[in-house]
């Protein structure tokens, strides 16, 4: 797995607690940790955290099924190889929304889409295309149209082999409706850390999206993003860890792996008011509609 990597400090430079959290309280009905990344490793030097440790922590605790997304060529074919070898694994491929403005500026980008084509043909383990879309807080202005060429293929390639979009979407929200209002769109939707507010939820919910909460709706700074999953119908719910990154509180900062998931569901559970077991069931029933059981 030569993309392991490993990051000590944040976007701002502070250094960071890399010791890994203590396993929470174990859910009481299994759920689908859908977007997380085993292959880069975000924790204290010598830490041997890898596929096996991390998926069997997660089953500890009552996260029995892992999506590894791709975010490139390197870590699509990274995420196949790990759904082929665990039988709780499934993977999606595609090129970042901030991997597209490099890759057009060499020249490479439709040769790049054509790979990750094959890819998505690939075979049963793989059960979506991303993550893909826009993000306008990594790229400048001059990258967003090949940003926007790249989404648009990645879902002419969704809705051909019949696989899950998986959107990531930051600081880019119109955009992102414009473009799906305007495409021939797959049956299934998923926006991969859902970061917009209820009037964005409610425009989603109508058009039978997925909306995937992650750590983030534990932050005590996201009353905004608790308000848009009030308004999202359970059965559009999905349950994510964007692993290594986004750590749940009380635990931000620190790496997050997809054991950490029921710290997650245990607010959205909270904040719909609604008995924990029956979001686990929700959440289950959601992922096998949204990417296929396994």
């Amino acid at each position: 797995m030569s993309r392991i990597q490993r990051s000590e400090t944040t976007e701002d430079g502070r250094k960071r607690n890399l010791s890994r959290p203590p396993a929470p309280e174990p859910l009481p009905a299994p759920v689908t940790d859908t977007h997380c990344h085993m292959d880069i490793v975000d924790g204290p030097d010598g830490d041997t955290f890898g596929p096996d440790e991390a998926l069997a922590a997660a089953a500890d605790v009552g996260v029995s099924r892992v999506v590894q997304v791709g975010v490139d060529l390197p870590s699509s074919a990274m995420a196949l190889d790990m759904a082929q070898r665990y039988s709780n694994v499934v993977a999606t491929v595609a090129v970042h929304p901030n991997e597209a403005p490099r890759l057009a500026g060499r020249g490479e980008l439709t040769d790049a889409l054509s790979r990750i084509d094959e890819l998505a043909g690939a075979g049963d383990t793989v059960r979506g295309v991303g993550e893909t879309g826009l993000d306008h807080f990594r790229t400048t202005s001059a990258g967003f149209a090949p940003q926007e060429e790249s989404f648009r293929g990645h879902i002419e390639i969704a809705r051909r082999r019949d696989l899950a979009l998986v959107i990531h979407d930051r600081d880019a929200h119109g955009d992102i409706l414009r473009v799906l209002d305007d495409a021939d769109l797959p049956d299934r939707v998923v926006f991969h850390c859902f970061s917009g507010d209820a009037e964005m939820a409610r425009h989603c919910a109508e058009r039978g999206w997925f909306l995937s909460f992650a750590g983030p709706i534990t932050f005590k700074n996201s009353q905004a993003l608790r308000s848009a999953l009030k308004v999202t119908p359970l059965d559009q719910v999905l349950v994510e860890t964007d692993a290594p990154f986004l750590t749940p509180h009380p635990h931000r900062g620190r790496p997050n792996a997809s054991y950490l998931v029921p710290l997650t569901v245990r607010t959205i559970a909270d904040v719909l008011e609604r008995d924990l077991e029956t979001v686990c069931n929700s959440i289950q029933a959601n992922t096998n509609r949204a990417l296929g059981a396994w």
